[in-house]
């Protein structure tokens, strides 16, 4: 247990109130419970001796993982000589559920080909890892792990036979051709679930399946990249807590954005940019369920107040809406392949990121909701607010922990707020003060266009008092603040090529140049990468756009998943899988389909569909 696999090699599961993943070899290494953000019964990814893990496998020789498909069923294969065996992982969706402490997870073994010898282990280790638990054994193929806020029942079906060790339990058993297992793990505080049955089990399967593709149903994409934009969207849906509507950004924390660096952050929370920009997403595939959810679940915010800065909203909340954050240190965990410190928490609920009110205005103004007589009041307070208060340096939006800046960024979104606004007032007739927002709006526009373009560089850049590109503004045409073929942003675009793109793969910008208060580099970041994707579909350079987006692509990991980064070989980086990542690729897709089906027959065959495209046959003029 000291080998850690790749932070890409996990398929997740989850019945949308908590996710679990499942690495390609059969291990439960991540599962946190009763919610997204509560402390994990089993984290192995993070410490492989005292996190706590469930393994279901059988010898192989090769192994593979897949999605059943449109669904968020796991199904892990074993391939020997000896047989072919599988282990199948689902959650039953809790959909129309109130929050709840039970949750189950139900794993199918079976042997499909041959005979197969499965090894089961089961040590569980509470709050991560830091609580003890103590274990009773009711029946031979049964156990319950007594936590300290909750017990872990384990349930078998078929020839499982428990062996104690310790406070843990395992087992070994042999399933030939047509033979099942079943080990079902259920969390509770209020009693021994019913005993399972083999009915039961296939009952849970057949709803499972059936809700996820009833689910897909609505989804109005029917583009050239179908089977990932409907992965992206189970993705975006099993990181949505159903009990308020609130997605996360990702469904774990302290994963590193360098290995051994101390960019482990966690990110079980709801952050009010990437929720609000997943209703752009969400809206434009059809799933409007979803969209008035989160819009709700925001009016609510903006109606309770109350926040630990003072200001009307804070970055991230929990997914009840609770605005109480610490971040801890848990030093008693090794890290990810020894990358510390883990972080528990998120301090950077208490920075003030001028954006998110353009981002929230954003999402409000797209539903009907907001036109509602207290929906619109709540926006147009926020509104009055931001009128006086947009003026100041923030810590934008990556978060840096180096000291406020005025940030590009940060200044674009106010903008959108005071636009959405001002569009929504005028479309349905409601009071407001477009004089004062109308300036405002005005002013944020002549700032950056004087203060955010640097002449020089002829780009617009990070914040005023810098030269340093940033990966972030590749949403300015998104946003309306200028045309796609703008000079002014196809040489910002072309900034951008030159310093922050490496074959397709986007940083968000040069922490070198730009330090932030942190050790370590980074990798590519994903979000920004699609973002890329779009931006020169939109700006005309669609088959560069095009062959762009099918290389990201391939960095997806075998299951269609996506973390927040990637690095030098490509590996999977950050926490996993993230939502704002996804999100991005349906945006991707969807401009990159429209763009294509517009294109002029000479853009559909143009020059930069050649994949020789910047490179030459002869060395390069430093080789020896």
């Amino acid at each position: 247990m000291t080998d850690y696999p790749e932070i890409g090699d996990h398929g997740m599961v989850g019945d949308l109130q908590t996710a679990a993943l499942v690495s390609g070899a059969g291990e439960l290494d991540w599962w946190c419970v009763p919610r997204f953000d509560s402390p994990s019964v089993f984290a192995s990814l993070l410490d492989r001796e005292l996190g706590g893990f469930c393994a279901l496998s059988a010898r192989a020789d090769s192994t593979r993982q897949l999605y059943l498909s449109d669904t968020a069923i796991l199904l892990t294969r074993f391939m020997s000589p000896d047989g072919v065996g599988e282990v199948v992982d689902f959650m039953v969706p809790l959909a129309d559920s109130p929050a709840t402490d039970t949750h189950r997870l139900i794993r199918v073994a079976r042997t499909v080909r041959g005979s197969m010898r499965f090894t089961l282990e089961c040590r569980p280790r509470f709050d991560y890892g830091r609580a003890p638990h103590t274990l009773e054994q009711p029946a031979r193929g049964a156990a319950v792990f007594h936590g300290p806020a909750f017990d872990l029942h384990l349930d078998s079906l078929g020839p499982v036979e428990l062996t104690r060790d310790g406070d843990d339990v395992t087992s070994t058993f042999t399933l030939t051709a047509g033979q099942k297992a079943a080990v079902i793990l259920t969390s509770s505080s209020s009693g021994p679930p019913p005993a399972p049955s083999e009915p039961e089990v296939r009952a849970a399967f057949d709803a499972c399946r059936q809700f996820w593709h009833r689910w897909l149903r609505p989804c109005r994409y029917r583009g050239r990249w179908r089977d990932m934009v409907n992965r992206s969207a189970i993705t975006l849906k099993l990181l949505t807590y159903e009990p308020t509507g609130a997605p996360i950004a990702a469904a774990t924390m302290g994963l590193p954005e360098q290995i051994g660096g101390e960019r482990n952050w966690d990110y079980r929370y709801t952050w009010v940019r990437d929720a609000s920009l997943s209703v752009r997403a969400l809206i434009e595939l059809g799933f409007t369920r979803e969209a008035d959810a989160f819009r709700r679940w925001m009016r609510d915010r903006l109606d309770a107040g109350g926040t630990a800065s003072g200001e009307p909203l804070q970055i991230m909340y929990r997914v009840d809406g609770d605005t109480r954050f610490t971040e801890e240190a848990l030093p008693h965990l090794a890290g990810y392949r020894g990358s510390t410190p883990v972080r528990a928490g998120n301090a950077a609920a208490n920075q003030i990121q001028l954006d998110i009110y353009g981002e929230a205005a954003w999402a409000l103004a797209q539903g009907p909701g907001v036109a509602q007589v207290h929906g619109w009041q709540a926006l147009a307070d926020v509104l009055d607010w931001l009128a006086v208060h947009w003026d100041r340096p923030d810590e934008g939006i990556w978060e840096t922990r180096g000291g406020r800046q005025e940030f590009t960024y940060s200044r674009l979104m106010t903008w959108v707020a005071f636009d959405r606004g001002i569009r929504h007032a005028f479309e349905h007739s409601r009071p407001a003060d477009i004089e004062g927002w109308w300036a405002a709006r005005d002013a944020v526009y002549r700032q950056i266009v004087e203060r955010g373009w640097h002449a020089e560089r002829r780009a617009f850049v990070q914040h005023y008092a810098t030269d340093v590109l940033d990966a972030s503004l590749l949403l300015m045409p998104s946003v309306g603040f200028v045309s796609p073929r703008d000079p002014a942003w196809t040489s910002t675009l072309d900034a951008m090529d030159r310093e922050l793109v490496s074959d397709g793969l986007v940083y968000r910008y040069n922490p070198a140049a730009s330090p932030d208060g942190l050790l370590g580099e980074e990798g590519t970041f994903n979000l920004c990468s699609f973002l890329y994707v779009e931006a020169l579909a939109r700006s005309g350079r669609v088959q560069r756009a095009q062959y762009t987006f099918d290389k990201i692509l391939t960095y997806a990991n075998h299951v269609g998943l996506f973390a927040e980064e990637l690095g030098p070989s490509g590996e999977q980086l950050g926490n996993f899988p993230q939502a704002f990542t996804h999100i991005a690729l349906i945006g991707a897709a969807i401009a990159l389909d429209e763009c294509l089906d517009a294109a002029s027959p000479w853009e559909a065959s143009g020059p930069e569909t050649s994949p020789f495209e910047g490179s030459s046959f002869a060395p390069p003029p430093w080789s020896p």
